[in-house]
């Protein structure tokens, strides 16, 4: 690997004589004793909101709740499935209605893992879509109304 080539600075005086460090002078105790120390505060206005910039992270955080939502889905159906919930539901129906009924195997059909999942990610989808609309239009009333009102004022300060 090559070294790391240090520049001078551009701007100063580079002459030989110059100091490496210069001191500044130091203020009196008296002056110094009567200022007040504290963390410094700055007021600002929140008056404009990207909005392509609110639909991609919008849309990000969308697909993201959108992945999780599969998985989570996909977990339950395991979990009830070694719980042998849909077994004994499948038993219950089967008690009441006759095996060949369109009750029971319309149950049957819905209760399959390939059904939920697919249920799932339709879910998933329309909830990115709606989202990330949701948002990049919320985004917009806010620049509307930003430019109406002034927007958001926020104060910071130091710690």
């Amino acid at each position: 690997m090559s070294e790391p080539v240090t520049h001078p600075p551009v701007s100063g005086d580079m002459s030989a004589d110059a100091p490496a460090s210069v001191e500044q002078p130091q203020a009196p105790e008296e002056a110094r004793a009567g200022t007040v120390v504290g963390p410094r505060r700055v007021r600002l206005a929140l008056t404009s909101v990207n909005a392509l910039s609110v639909m991609k992270v919008s849309f990000l955080l969308s697909v993201a709740t959108g992945i999780m939502l599969v998985i989570a889905a996909a977990l339950v159906w395991f979990m009830l499935d070694r719980m042998h919930v849909f077994s004994t539901i499948q038993d219950l129906v089967g008690t009441m209605f006759d095996s060949k009924s369109n009750a029971f195997t319309a149950l049957v059909e819905y209760m399959r893992f390939s059904r939920a999942i697919s249920m799932a990610t339709i879910i998933a989808v329309l909830n990115i879509i709606l989202s990330t609309a949701l948002s990049t239009i919320g985004a917009l009333l806010y620049n509307v109304t930003a430019t109406l009102v002034g927007g958001v004022h926020l104060t910071l300060a130091d710690e």
